[in-house]
């Protein structure tokens, strides 16, 4: 496996192979796409299937490069193969280069160009499986030469590790090398199942929260939650000890409708199992503070037009799938 470990934009899947002039312009562009996707792909076989291109021809533009730039690329050994450190930079440097090739003939064929190729994103796993499908479909159907890897996953990307082009992200944005663009807002709110509260009166503030059950979605809360009072603003935190503590919205839902406590959750995941009586929305007057869903990637000089035109669709229509989630319930 290839193991970069510097942190670059974005670039577009290599292009058809030509056979041409060796030296020329467009021939070191076809052998820094390939050199890049094979770094993407970890290894020469990976990379060959990903280009219709055979094992033996991916090596020989790899060692073409190699001799062009007059330094060693890739540490290969029988089991893995390693970036050296000439091959750390030429990988950045390349990717940089072959996104400014991609706006240079965008800029060449007209704005309206449809955009190609496949745009690799990584979701969180609960939005990927539901709320995004929507709008990552409206996508697909808008620009028919382009194919999406959706890759599910509740951490934070490594754009290089991962070799995707961008990640939605629901949570605060802190790092200051990604460009973050803000989709949407998504409510959360305190449930339970009926099971959970007892013979007692339903808890009328926040307060009272403190002597139920809880679980924790620990990518957002752990030990306490604040909540706010809607019409007045008043905050008040309520200190809990978890039953359950898991990084899985899902996971957390579940084990809510089983019985085991209160939790948080965003709003549209349990639209339905308000509506039919399995949960009971909890101090509804208090909320927790919204969280933010972004579309973040790294920043680069230019933007290959199939993750522009992603950034577009997704700033359409994710804010109506996050009303539409809604709709339903709770």
């Amino acid at each position: 496996m290839v193991t970069p470990s510097t942190a670059i934009g974005t670039a577009s899947p290599a292009t058809a192979a030509t056979t041409l002039p060796a030296g020329t312009p467009g021939d070191r562009i076809q052998l820094m796409q390939t050199f890049v996707r094979i770094v993407e792909a970890g290894s020469l076989s990976a990379a060959a299937a990903q280009l219709g291109a055979t094992q033996p021809t991916v090596s020989r533009r790899l060692q073409a490069l190699e001799r062009s730039l007059g330094t060693r690329l890739l540490s290969r050994s029988t089991h893995a193969m390693k970036l050296t450190e000439d091959g750390e930079r030429c990988f950045a440097r390349a990717k940089e280069l072959i996104a400014a090739w991609d706006s240079f003939e965008s800029d060449l064929r007209g704005a309206g160009a449809e955009p190609e190729g496949t745009l690799r994103v990584i979701a969180p796993h609960a939005f990927g499986q539901n709320l995004l499908v929507g709008p990552l479909a409206e996508y697909l159907r808008r620009y028919p030469r382009i194919s999406v890897d959706w890759l599910l996953h509740d951490r934070a990307p490594d754009f290089i590790a991962d070799a995707v082009d961008c990640a939605i992200h629901v949570g605060e944005v802190n790092d200051p090398q990604l460009v973050a663009i803000k989709l949407a807002e998504v409510p959360r709110i305190v449930v339970a199942a009926p099971s959970a509260l007892g013979d007692g009166p339903p808890p009328a503030h926040a307060r009272e929260l403190a002597a139920l059950p809880w679980l924790a979605l620990r990518s957002f809360y752990r030990t306490d939650i604040t909540l706010t009072h809607v019409q007045s603003g008043e905050r008040h935190t309520v200190p809990i000890t978890p039953r359950l503590s898991t990084d899985s919205l899902y996971a957390t839902c579940n084990a809510t409708l089983m019985g085991l406590g209160v939790s948080v959750v965003s709003a549209w995941a349990v639209a339905d199992d308000l509506a039919a009586g399995r949960l009971v929305h909890l101090t509804p007057q208090w909320r927790a503070s919204p969280l933010p869903m972004h579309l973040v990637y790294p920043y680069a000089r230019h933007y290959p037009a199939k993750l522009r035109r992603f950034v577009e669709a997704m700033r359409e229509s994710v804010p109506g799938a996050v009303s539409a989630g809604l709709s339903t319930g709770g």
